[in-house]
């Protein structure tokens, strides 16, 4: 990557060849913590939280820490961005006073915005529209079972939201085919999908949609899926519970390739989008994945924010 300011807002700036640094970094530090522990030594990441949060808060705040950095937790309304202070502003103040910026928020713009700002580098912990520290722990939890990504082939069950839209354009970008199984009326954003399918073609691999579950799975060596009613949908639950019935991924589906991992990005809702015997069976590996959120975001820290611990 360029020494020059970096930030992550989405995967789309990232090359394959980037994107497989960062997962080989992310296994470094998974397997020799000790070795990056002075890595962001000295350094503070600014952590703006407009949306709640388990995985990333714990991940970003404990992750910074076994850095030698310290985490500081900023809810979005607690902020003078909340008073009217513009987003510029916001970014210009807190790259005075830190080496990095986390944020956590709804529009994307806002991110785009904060980053045009910042003087330091601005991680996107999750959009409306992109959740890429999501695709990249996703990534290095598929690696640890099939030791490369290119060729494989992930089916996503359900809304074509922030997370299908990362998992898609990363799977383009590392040779992954990719299809996306969702309900008539919640497909991803079409300029989204147009971008993925010719960075597929680029790399090798086929994204794709379509709205047939039935042997949808056949053959993936992946199965993901995520909550119908994401935060901040809460009103359209009972419509989406509608259109979203016989998308569930249970056992009956998995069927259908009884070797692949289950990921989810949690939380999950049993009985909803996964049954429990497939989110706690043996195909599952979603603690593995929420336990990689921690390492995958320490070598996003390192590589944006670091100057030790590269090697």
């Amino acid at each position: 990557m360029s020494k020059s300011l970096r930030h992550l807002l989405t995967l789309e700036e990232f090359t394959s060849e980037e994107i497989l640094k960062l997962l080989s970094l992310a296994k470094k530090i998974k397997e020799y913590p000790s070795r990056y522990q002075k890595s962001l030594e000295g350094q503070s990441l600014a952590m703006i939280f407009d949306k709640s949060s388990t995985r990333t808060r714990v991940s970003f705040e404990v992750g910074i820490a076994q850095l030698g950095g310290r985490g500081i937790y900023l809810n979005g309304n607690d902020l003078q961005l909340g008073r009217g202070e513009t987003i510029s502003d916001t970014a210009m103040v807190l790259s005075k006073y830190v080496q990095g910026i986390m944020i956590r928020t709804y529009a994307h713009k806002t991110v785009i915005e904060l980053a045009e700002a910042s003087t330091v580098p601005v991680i996107n912990g999750l959009t409306d529209s992109h959740h890429p520290c999501q695709i990249l722990a996703d990534f290095q939890t598929i690696l640890e079972h099939y030791k490369s990504l290119k060729g494989l082939k992930m089916v996503f069950v359900g809304d074509g939201n922030n997370v299908a839209h990362s998992l898609m354009i990363g799977a383009a970008k590392v040779g992954m085919d990719f299809t996306l199984v969702c309900p008539m009326g919640y497909e991803p954003l079409p300029a989204i999908l147009e971008y993925s399918m010719m960075e597929g073609k680029k790399n090798g691999c086929r994204i794709e949609m379509t709205h047939r579950v039935k042997g949808s799975i056949k053959n993936a060596s992946v199965v993901y899926t995520d909550v119908w009613t994401s935060m901040g949908q809460e009103s359209e639950k009972k419509k989406r519970l509608k259109a979203f019935k016989g998308f569930q991924v249970n056992e009956d589906l998995m069927m259908e390739s009884s070797k692949a991992l289950f990921l989810h990005c949690l939380p999950a809702h049993r009985g909803e989008e996964v049954s429990a015997g497939v989110i706690d069976g043996p195909q599952s590996r979603v603690w593995d994945q929420a336990e990689n959120r921690l390492h995958a975001q320490k070598a996003i820290m390192v590589t944006l924010m670091g100057t030790k611990g590269k090697k």
